[in-house]
């Protein structure tokens, strides 16, 4: 989980801070642009509806989404919505590049694709913000953040203590994805052995994105110590870890 430190305010006209309870999680969106209230207000409606939207359509946990038709084979391949194609095609990409630790079907369990779903989601509603013409926003989703416009100082929650952060990034244009378990317990599986993931206790990605920073973030933590070095080794993220001994691994450009 990450954590927004305060940092210098901008000036501007209109500026928007609002906070939702979506798919689970809280929701924050700051707007920091000198537009008009009226503006900023509005591409915050058009977030939040989004996000609404994919909570309704892709839960698993709402029996009437398309996720659960799809998971009860009410759903043919070609009745599926173009939007959970993407996600779906997605989750295999990451299934295949991570030797099968990123799973979304584990055995004895329904599909499940949450893990890519959150990232997809919240980077969809940043491109509806710049496409509505807000340029400096930070989008919070749970911890999880896309930031833009302005240097941010995003912290990275200590894994053991909840009133701490063990680091301090500074992003002006991108995401930062953090996957542990302090929050929920051992919920991150390692498909390869569909035992639950502790090799890490936490693992933040940065990224030019929140769809890549989440899920290779999840999909590192499941492959456990290895999967830092997987990580750390993709093009365009930089990686900080705490591994199972409390060591502190982090890639040379992690933007500490």
């Amino acid at each position: 989980m990450t954590v927004a430190v305060p940092g210098v305010e901008a000036s501007v006209t209109g500026p928007v801070h609002r906070v939702e309870q979506i798919m689970g999680l809280p929701i924050s969106l700051r707007i920091e642009d000198g537009v008009p209230a009226r503006d900023t207000v509005d591409a915050a409606d058009r977030v939040f509806a989004w996000l609404r939207e994919v909570d309704a359509r892709f839960s698993p946990f709402l029996p009437d989404s398309e996720v659960s038709r799809l998971d009860r084979g009410e759903l043919a391949d070609d009745e599926l919505s173009p939007d959970l194609v993407e996600v779906l095609d997605l989750c295999e990409r990451y299934r295949v590049e991570s030797g099968g630790a990123f799973q979304v079907r584990l055995p004895g369990r329904g599909l499940d694709p949450c893990a890519m779903v959150k990232g997809w989601a919240v980077q969809r509603g940043a491109e509806l913000l710049r496409a509505s013409g807000v340029t400096t926003f930070c989008l919070n989703a749970g911890g999880d953040v896309v930031a833009a416009g302005r240097p941010w100082r995003i912290g990275i929650r200590h894994p053991e203590r909840a009133d701490r952060v063990c680091a301090v990034v500074e992003v002006t244009e991108g995401a930062v994805a953090t996957s542990g378990r302090y929050e929920r317990g051992d919920h991150i599986f390692d498909g390869r052995t569909g035992l639950p993931a502790t090799g890490l206790l936490s693992l933040t990605v940065v990224a030019p994105t929140l769809t890549e920073a989440d899920a290779v973030a999840t999909a590192g933590f499941a492959m456990g110590a290895e999967g830092v070095e997987w990580a750390a080794a993709r093009g365009g993220c930089e990686v900080f870890a705490v591994d199972a001994g409390r060591g502190v691994l982090r890639s040379a450009g992690f933007p500490v």
